[in-house]
């Protein structure tokens, strides 16, 4: 059967929000034709174009290698609390990133008698004389917790590695995905720090060729930008590297459409739903409307 333009259109559009039997119900056209149609139009099968977009740089491997750690750092008086001010040191020493100092460093807090709970509070106490401030006190939250600062230590060596691996000195080089959002956004105004979602729904949606066409798309993206954001933060020695607002509005823009393409199959469902599970956008009003996607 030969659809006219408008048909097309009409069976790609009901696509987004109901399942193929609902469209050929709501279309009057048979199913064969509704599947025909839709896979003709290649709008529901995972772009390449959007892919080869949002993918990371392959690992190289180079000549070039992380930058020394740092020289064993000097013991010093501190709070003028032996123990306090050892606990100190084995967390500078940790901090230099060395695997064998780390685990020296590890074994020394192994010898130490006095509870790690009451080190904490005691260094808590001398925080708060200092600043005159009760809540300066909160700095000691997890003072003397040494394993978790070694694992985060280890944790963003291996980032920092990554990123060298992939990028080499273009870490901090606008990438082709970055450049292509600052551009779709060019000229849009802000408002309050933040570009309309509307405004930029509508930007990115005139430019289809690099439009997600599937829920895996999405996470695809989505895993883009988390990675992206991973790897620089490692590489910051400020520690406050924060992504692009272009690229912060395409991420959410992105994280919208999980709430508008229909799942594929089951799988790709439940591939979204435990994106959604561990994602720290669980608890935003989008994931609702994401949950009633997915099983509706």
């Amino acid at each position: 059967m030969r659809l006219t333009n408008q048909q097309r259109a009409e069976v790609i559009n009901l696509r987004r929000r109901h399942s193929l039997k609902e469209v050929a119900v709501l279309t009057g056209l048979s199913l064969g034709t509704v599947k025909a149609t839709i896979s003709r139009s290649g709008l529901f099968t995972d772009n390449p174009k959007h892919r080869g977009m949002f993918t990371l740089p392959a690992l190289q491997m180079s000549a070039e290698t992380l930058p020394a750690a740092q020289e064993l750092p000097p013991q010093q008086v501190v709070t003028g609390d032996k123990e306090i001010d050892a606990l100190i040191w084995l967390r500078q020493v940790i901090e230099t990133g060395d695997p064998g100092r780390i685990a020296q460093a590890r074994e020394a807090a192994e010898r130490i008698t006095t509870p790690l709970d009451e080190l904490e509070m005691r260094y808590g106490k001398w925080l708060v004389v200092r600043a005159g401030n009760v809540m300066a006190g909160l700095g000691s939250i997890g003072f003397a917790n040494l394993d978790d600062l070694a694992d985060q230590t280890m944790e963003r060596r291996a980032n920092e590695a990554e990123a060298m691996k992939r990028f080499g000195d273009a870490l901090w080089n606008d990438t082709q995905a970055e450049a292509f959002c600052l551009e779709a956004l060019r000229t849009l105004e802000q408002v309050k720090w933040d570009y309309p979602p509307e405004l930029v729904a509508e930007r990115f949606k005139a430019l289809p060729e690099l439009m997600p066409h599937t829920l895996s798309d999405c996470l695809h993206e989505l895993a883009y930008w988390n990675d992206l954001y991973r790897l620089r933060r490692a590489s910051d020695s400020s520690g406050n590297y924060e992504n692009s607002m272009a690229s912060n509005a395409r991420e959410w823009f992105v994280f919208g459409l999980l709430a508008e393409l229909r799942p594929r199959t089951r799988e790709e469902a439940k591939q979204t739903l435990r994106y959604l599970m561990g994602s720290e956008r669980k608890g935003w009003k989008e994931a609702d409307q994401i949950l009633d996607n997915l099983i509706g």
